[in-house]
């Protein structure tokens, strides 16, 4: 048994799953050597034995993330490639890239290092070249923080509904206060 029907809901989802065991029982090397294992295979098979419905290992909310970058950055980018055709140095070029904040690409990569060690602990692949990967996550700039005379000059401007975001804003912090300047603008 691979799962209920809600979890593979058609027969290409349980296609998926059922490859992804098959990754995990065939995981004796070819003649030649070579890895069999694909990345979107270690994926499905990380979905299906640790991101599971029903598992309280990880929150709701990281089981959504963990499955959203998978879904639109891994898999698209490194699925048809098989583990042993990942190098560290394409990885990182590759992170560096994409347009998207620097925290974002070190989730990323920290969930690409999680599929290996996945990987590994399955004795699917004997190692795990992503902690070769440098991508941090500190953000480029600090937050510009308005004054209350700043604060002050902008409500007086505003109409009743923008003022309420702002100082909403203002009184929860510069991240809320970022969002609100865009809501505005």
């Amino acid at each position: 048994m691979i799962g209920t029907v809600q979890q593979y809901p058609d027969a290409q989802a349980a296609r998926r799953a059922i490859a992804a065991l098959l990754a995990q029982i065939n995981a004796v090397a070819s003649h030649n050597g070579a890895c069999e294992t694909t990345v979107e295979q270690i994926c499905e098979h990380f979905e299906q034995k640790e991101l599971r419905s029903g598992d309280c290992f990880r929150s709701f909310a990281t089981v959504k993330t963990y499955r959203g970058y998978i879904r639109k950055w891994l898999k698209p980018r490194w699925g048809c490639f098989y583990l042993d055709q990942i190098k560290a140095v394409d990885v990182e070029a590759w992170l560096r890239r994409l347009p998207i904040a620097r925290s974002s690409r070190a989730k990323i990569r920290n969930i690409l290092s999680i599929l290996f060690n996945h990987a590994c602990r399955y004795e699917l692949f004997d190692r795990n070249p992503i902690r070769f990967v440098r991508q941090g996550a500190k953000r480029r700039n600090a937050p510009d923080v308005l004054t209350a005379a700043e604060i002050k000059a902008l409500v007086d401007h505003l109409p009743l509904r923008e003022r309420t975001l702002v100082l909403l804003a203002a009184s929860t912090g510069p991240e809320a206060e970022r969002i609100v300047r865009a809501q505005v603008a």
